[in-house]
């Protein structure tokens, strides 16, 4: 508890620090046939269009304590979507006492924050051979203030049920206290992971690359059980695949795609 509270800084005037939040999700399917492929990219498109988008930048925005100033948000063709949120600060009722927790699935907390905004961009795409098809959301969400946008972390994790998650956090800029000694960091992290749900974390193979020197945080995420049922579109496993062989090889080529996007590389090249 001491540690945590030689961390709330008494500040000459506003919080300078400016707390970057970027990460990618992708979702895995297997959609067999041409026409449902089609049919998964038209799913997509409707399930994660620019309104249903805003309506979860929103919560991110309610989650965090914010103020929505103004919103931009298009739908492309042939498909996906982005949305862009500037907000502003809303005062700070409490401060947390332990800040290195995961937020909230979604009960709302109070936040300060200011010269901030939240965007996402969606990219679906489909393979004409493989089966494959994979959904990529990019997300990004900066604030300058007393809070970080890790708060968000968890629900927007839960929001999006991805298969593969990469996680970027860092802190940039200062700000002084009263005695004019610069601060480069406001809060404690030792991990990303922390500010995720045992929960979730529970569902997925997990790892950190940290410099703490230059408060530079990395996590990725990848889930551990393939269930057919889950991946295939249109479909139970038993519907779609009529034999144990054919499960099998479906089942070990999600794997794959799944590994790779993990580790950045292709296995088979």
């Amino acid at each position: 508890m001491s540690k945590i509270r030689k961390l709330r800084l008494r500040l000459e005037g506003f919080n300078n620090l400016t707390k970057s939040l970027s990460f990618n999700l992708y979702d895995v399917c297997y959609a067999k046939t041409a026409q449902e492929r089609q049919e998964y990219l038209a799913y997509i498109d409707e399930e994660y269009n620019a309104k249903r988008l805003t309506g979860i930048l929103t919560e991110v925005t309610r989650i965090i304590g914010a103020n929505i100033l103004n919103v931009a948000r298009q739908d492309y063709n042939p498909q996906g979507a982005s949305v862009t949120i500037l907000i502003s600060e809303e005062p700070l009722a409490e401060e947390p006492e332990n800040p290195e927790q995961p937020g909230p699935l979604p009960e709302s907390v109070v936040a300060h924050l200011d010269k901030s905004h939240i965007c996402v961009h969606t990219y679906p795409e489909a393979h004409p051979y493989s089966g494959i098809a994979t959904f990529r959301a990019d997300i990004e969400i900066s604030t300058c203030g007393k809070i970080s946008p890790l708060t968000a972390l968890n629900f927007l994790i839960h929001s999006f049920d991805a298969d593969v998650v990469n996680v970027d956090y860092r802190v940039r800029g200062f700000t002084r206290d009263v005695e004019g000694i610069k601060h480069y960091i406001d809060h404690k992290i030792t991990s990303v992971q922390n500010f995720i749900s045992s929960e979730i974390l529970g569902d997925y193979q997990a790892i950190d690359t940290n410099n703490y020197q230059d408060s530079l945080f990395h996590t990725k995420l990848m889930r551990r059980e393939v269930d057919l049922d889950h991946y295939l579109f249109g479909g139970t496993a038993k519907e779609k695949l009529s034999s144990k062989g054919d499960r099998d090889k479906v089942r070990k080529r999600l794997s794959e795609e799944i590994q790779e996007i993990f580790h950045g590389r292709n296995f088979l090249i």
